[in-house]
């Protein structure tokens, strides 16, 4: 399937590159000041899954190859973007060009970074956004990031109020990024399922609800227009057997067809 990305949005100096840069491990500006990150930077991040660590020691994979999401640095918003200001025509389509957006909300005090509206007052930060998306006609999924780098005193009265989901991160000490990760991959909605042998052992991705012939198209467009049936059995179940032969030999590995739809989680050989 064609790569899915998700879009680092947020006012300046909120910490989108700091965290872009725990993520990614990748160097990009991270100064304080706003602009610094005119052009987006894109990093492809693998998925944290213990499945796959488990499928390919039972394998004794020689190579074991995560599912990835695709993350773009975006330069921060600012008012008035929607309409131009502050190169805001630019930054808008890099986040039109993204599957979906996580939105940065700085909950911290720091007096040496500054805030582009000399306060910190994450509710204000994402109406601004969100009110220069909704003008822009840019609707797409949103997970809202509240960076904390140290306990706000209202912070529980701030995330009562957040309009969405939302997860906390550090971005500048890394904890969370693992939920981080996953949680955007939910968000583009999409499944993982395996492949699994001495070869190697991999993490797919498809869309969810995708049929057994579309989610056959991620490994090759041939098994797309080649399919004939998929054998496919549980990872859980499959680990549980301790080996594709035992799992075959116990009636756990099932035959089916085209309309088939992939479950999260599901070792399929695809037969062509």
């Amino acid at each position: 399937m064609s790569k899915l990305s998700v879009g680092i949005v947020g006012l300046p100096n909120v910490g989108k590159s700091t965290l872009f840069n725990a993520l990614t491990k990748k160097s990009v500006p991270a100064e304080n000041y706003p602009f610094c990150t005119i052009d987006p930077s894109v990093g492809i991040v693998p998925v944290p899954d213990e499945r796959l660590d488990k499928l390919s020691d039972m394998s004794a994979s020689k190579k074991t190859i995560p599912a990835v999401v695709e993350f773009v640095d975006i330069a921060g918003l600012v008012k008035g973007a929607s309409e131009g200001a502050g190169l805001g025509n630019k930054f808008l389509q890099n986040i039109r060009e993204c599957d979906a957006i996580i939105q940065v909300v700085r909950i911290f005090e720091d007096k040496d970074i500054i805030h582009v509206h000399d306060k910190v007052d994450p509710l204000f930060d994402i109406e601004i956004i969100n009110l220069e998306l909704a003008a822009a006609n840019i609707n797409k999924p949103i997970l809202y990031v509240v960076n904390t780098s140290e306990v706000a005193e209202n912070k529980r009265d701030i995330l009562d109020r957040i309009p969405g989901p939302y997860i906390e991160v550090d971005a500048i000490f890394g904890t969370g990024l693992d939920k981080l990760i996953q949680a955007s991959y939910n968000l583009l909605d999409l499944i993982t399922f395996f492949t699994t042998g001495e070869k190697e052992s991999r993490a797919w991705t498809t869309k969810r609800g995708a049929t057994a012939p579309f989610a056959a198209k991620s490994i090759h467009t041939d098994f797309m227009e080649k399919f004939i049936r998929a054998e496919v059995v549980a990872c859980d179940k499959l680990l549980e057997a301790g080996s594709y032969a035992n799992a075959k030999a116990k009636g756990l590995v099932r035959t089916e067809g085209k309309e088939y739809i992939v479950q999260d989680g599901d070792v399929v050989e695809f037969l062509i």
